[in-house]
């Protein structure tokens, strides 16, 4: 059975929460897949596939993310690898240059990422920081939540499906 990492990097939960979400879709799959926080994960050795994830905020991947890409590079470079991003909020389409990290995109792409995709984000009237709270209440509550559950499923069933495939493949 294939070990799946999904791993991530999250300000205010809603990233784990997709993160979670994409770990049971590849468990449904019958893959073996944990869910960690980034700075949490000592070494992806043990694992077939990598998953990685990030809150994007100014533009850049929160630090215990593009750490672990950073750390796990000579790794990632012989392991599948996908990577996602979250955080657009708001009733416009988001600017693609504050969503896309730029630098993380080449890193994994240097590395054969098999694909990267940004999925909508979460701003919350909870938050502890005032600037998100502010956010929060400029937001019509209809866009405050811009997750597509179904599509972070579909993306864990495309991710479990290759997986499957090259594991097919090479058995």
């Amino acid at each position: 059975m294939e070990r799946v990492l999904v791993a991530y990097a999250s300000k205010h939960g809603s990233t784990a929460e997709i993160a979670e979400a994409i770990a049971a879709e590849l468990r449904v799959s019958g893959l073996d897949a944990d869910c960690r926080a980034a700075d949490a994960v000592k070494s992806v050795d043990e694992y077939d596939a990598v998953v990685l994830g990030s809150a994007v905020y100014m533009k850049r991947w929160q630090r215990s993310a593009r750490k672990l890409l950073s750390r796990e590079h000579e790794t990632l470079t012989h392991q599948p690898l996908w990577i996602f991003s979250s955080g657009p909020t708001g009733d416009k389409p988001p600017d693609p240059d504050w969503i896309e990290p730029k630098n993380v995109v080449k890193e994994a792409e240097r590395l054969g990422a098999r694909g990267h995709v940004v999925f909508g984000g979460r701003v919350s009237l909870d938050s502890s920081s005032r600037i998100a709270r502010s956010m929060a209440v400029g937001t019509p509550e209809e866009y405050r939540d811009r997750r597509d559950w179904d599509e972070i499923r579909a993306w864990a069933r495309d991710i479990a499906t290759a997986l499957s495939t090259e594991h097919e493949v090479t058995a």
